[in-house]
């Protein structure tokens, strides 16, 4: 794949993911895959995103940086949305949370085989009251 149609194949992905159309990752996601050094499933990879997304039903991911190099994505997002159900263990509070991403994908026959991603952490904790 040209790195153009790698940079189209993530745009179509986050344009999926703030749609919360988390069932169209069959688009994105491999039958099977690397997350963060370990073997997942992409139901896995949709199951986790329907919890956030059910959690935090405003949930946004935006993008502030991207850079592809051949097969590999690398990107800056900020995700921000309000609590509205327990997340991460926390009851809502009813205060929105934004917290920076660091993302890092491979792409093989236009799908991700590794999702690689770092969250600031202590931001959120911070935010949720951890």
């Amino acid at each position: 794949m040209s790195e153009k149609e790698v940079r189209e194949v993530f745009e179509r992905y986050i344009e999926a993911l703030n749609a919360h159309e988390f069932d169209r990752m069959t688009e994105f996601i491999h039958d099977e895959l690397t997350e963060n050094g370990r073997p997942v499933t992409r139901d896995d990879v949709i199951a986790e995103l329907k919890g956030h997304g059910d959690a935090v039903p405003d949930f946004t991911w935006r993008v502030r940086d991207v850079a592809i190099d051949g097969d590999r994505v690398a990107a800056r997002l900020f995700n921000k949305g309000t609590p509205a159900k327990e997340w991460f263990g926390v009851a809502p509070t009813g205060e929105t949370i934004e917290y920076a991403e660091y993302s890092f994908h491979k792409v093989r026959e236009g799908r991700f085989y590794e999702m690689n991603y770092l969250i600031d952490a202590q931001a959120v904790q911070q935010q949720l009251g951890i």
